[in-house]
């Protein structure tokens, strides 16, 4: 059997059939990416950038892995000798249910992103929030305590981790958006004692829940610094933008977490309308540094891994 193309992935069927599956595969396959859709994951290039830099014995594959698979998925992780793996959409809520136990970040996130394995126990963490607030360092030169955000599909695995994270830094203000109002504003109650302090001058409330309105998205964005997509729209190139163009302008920093060759729909608006832009791959690279560390104990060569990308 030839080895496999990085570029290739890797199914639950070939979990079944592990052994068979990967028998010339060297240096052995001991991490990976769980998703669907999971070929647009650069994840791989960075991790096995790491993982040579290291000298670690071991390669990070994609694993396209169902909604329906995931629990078998994982379960089979512990069964294989894996060291771990990423969880990526439709993932992140889903696993809370299917893993041994959760340490403080995933249960703070109400989400999971990064999986280890310990004496073929499952424990979950997720590095997203705080590769979110490394991101925005780098790419604005700014902290979130200092910013009033906007974070457009809250009620998803990602957009929960950045909104905690707003929540943990005390940020001057949060607006939380999702086509679900309900969770919007379900979450917007849990991070309610975050918010109990004045600190910006002015009419509006420090933390709100609003539905994916144009009219109200309008009258939130004159009071916002940082908008931020954690829905996956910009993923394919037909994709709309998650708020229409016209309501941005050049004071505004948007941060795209989805990422690719192209500027998504959401970035080129950004850029017309003079407002400064980034994507999400400096959010992957730093979330998946800090998953390098949870795997193996020892700090990630960032570096490397920022050239991988």
């Amino acid at each position: 059997m030839k080895k496999k193309r990085r570029t290739e992935r890797y199914t639950l069927a070939d979990l079944d059939n592990w052994r068979e599956a990967t028998l010339a595969v060297k240096p052995p396959m001991r991490l990976g990416v769980f998703g669907d859709p999971v070929a647009h994951s650069l994840s791989p290039q960075m991790q096995n950038a790491a993982l040579r830099a290291c000298k670690i014995d071991m390669q990070y594959a994609r694993f396209h892995i169902r909604v329906n698979e995931l629990r078998s998925a994982l379960h089979l992780l512990a069964e294989l000798d894996f060291i771990g793996a990423n969880l990526t959409v439709p993932h992140k809520i889903a696993a809370l249910a299917a893993v041994d136990e959760l340490d403080e970040r995933a249960a703070r996130a109400g989400a999971v992103n990064t999986i280890r394995v310990r004496d073929k126990k499952l424990i979950a963490s997720n590095t997203d929030g705080e590769g979110f607030l490394r991101a925005i360092r780098s790419d604005f030169s700014v902290d979130l305590r200092d910013l009033r955000v906007m974070v457009i599909g809250a009620g998803g695995g990602s957009g929960r981790a950045i909104a905690m994270q707003c929540a943990l830094e005390n940020c001057e203000r949060l607006v939380l958006v999702n086509r679900t109002f309900e969770k919007a504003k379900a979450l917007a109650e849990q991070l309610r004692p975050f918010f109990a302090g004045p600190r910006v001058l002015g009419p509006a409330a420090r933390l709100e829940a609003v539905a994916w309105d144009e009219i109200l998205l309008r009258a939130q964005l004159a009071h916002i610094d940082l908008l931020v997509n954690a829905t996956p729209l910009g993923m394919k190139p037909s994709d709309s933008t998650p708020i229409p163009a016209r309501l941005l302008a050049p004071h505004h920093m948007v941060f795209d977490t989805v990422y690719g060759v192209q500027a998504t729909p959401l970035l080129r608006a950004a850029a017309e309308a003079g407002a400064r832009g980034a994507n999400g791959l400096s959010m992957l690279l730093h979330q998946g540094a800090l998953s390098f560390q949870i795997w193996f104990d020892r700090e990630a060569p960032l570096d490397v891994m920022r050239a991988a990308l």
